[in-house]
């Protein structure tokens, strides 16, 4: 078994690849032709800290993919990342272990951002007058890097709750090369902006309802397990269309699974990204709508960047 550390994955990662590799497991997912076994979760309170474990199998693949992924959010006061992690790429032929990919969470935060990137390109109204991002972290900071290529809006909000972490933000955003306003009132960013992803490990509504403008997107990916939420459920409601990674992890947790609870959708509401992509549903119609994306990251896309991270590794070796 071959071992690759961070510094190695990110010198050979082909994005545009990685783009199209995810766009083709969301289709294949929504299409029943991938194995995904329930998530592992656990929940540790008391250090302010979460883990999964993800695994996925696309039929007709060389290998699967066992992926293992960390967030413990006090962890920049400690000198630490927030989210660290690794990927386990095995034979679907033999079983054998293939390769460690030791990425500390970079692919896990990659492939989130992408999707984030997909569901924009898919979704955004086509005038975006400034973007919204919520959160100020390492997520917060790949979804902008992303956006760039799918939208020529540069100016952007950020909100957060630390002052110096949202100074550190807006510095990062001008050196890509964003005009940056920040901000803690989320009211304050849902008016300047129509294009706001959702990046942080909320456990309480952060972004209301009446404060979205129409025509607004939104991509929230925080609630990546359960007791998470950043959006209000009358703001999932009031979404002209609701794009869901998947049905059946969005109906347990995320943003839709609070609205569900709460009986203001229903399930037949919700639409799968690979549907979309497919050409098998309806997303924006018109820049009056609003539309949400709500990402809690399925195993497929897991299971997809590592293949596509392998097979640029061993051209390298």
């Amino acid at each position: 078994m071959k071992t690759y550390d961070k510094a190695q994955i990110i010198a050979s990662f082909n994005t545009e690849l990685a783009v199209r590799r995810l766009e083709e497991g969301f289709v294949a997912y929504s299409e029943a032709r991938v194995q995904v076994p329930p998530v592992q979760s656990f929940a540790f309170t008391q250090n302010n800290g979460d883990c999964c474990v993800k695994s996925a199998y696309v039929e007709g693949s060389p290998t699967f993919t066992v992926k293992l992924s960390t967030g413990f959010y006090d962890n920049p006061s400690k000198g630490l990342p927030s989210n660290d992690g690794l990927m386990l790429v095995l034979s679907a032929t033999t079983g054998q272990p293939l390769a460690l990919l030791q990425d500390e969470g970079w692919l896990t935060g990659m492939r989130t951002a992408l999707a984030g990137r997909i569901a924009a390109r898919l979704l955004a109204p086509a005038q975006v007058k400034a973007i919204g991002i919520i959160g100020t972290g390492m997520q917060a900071r790949m979804q902008l890097e992303q956006l760039r290529a799918v939208t020529d809006c540069r100016q952007v909000v950020v909100w957060g709750r630390n002052a110096s972490r949202l100074d550190a933000y807006a510095a990062f955003a001008r050196h890509l090369g964003f005009q940056v306003r920040s901000t803690q009132d989320a009211a304050e960013l849902a008016g300047a902006a129509n294009l706001i992803v959702c990046a942080t490990p909320s456990r309480q509504p952060v972004l209301r309802s009446e404060w979205v403008q129409p025509g607004t997107h939104i991509t929230a990916v925080g609630a990546d397990a359960p007791g998470k939420q950043e959006l209000e459920p009358a703001l999932v409601a009031r979404a002209d269309r609701i794009i869901v990674d998947s049905v059946a992890q969005c109906s347990q947790y995320g943003e839709v699974a609070h609205a569900l609870v709460s009986g203001l959708v229903s399930p037949d509401q919700l639409i799968e990204l690979g549907a979309l992509l497919a050409g098998r549903a309806k997303g924006r119609e018109h820049d009056g709508q609003i539309t949400l994306a709500d990402l809690t990251g399925v195993a497929v896309q897991d299971a997809q960047v590592a293949s596509c991270t392998l097979t640029a590794l061993n051209a390298c070796d």
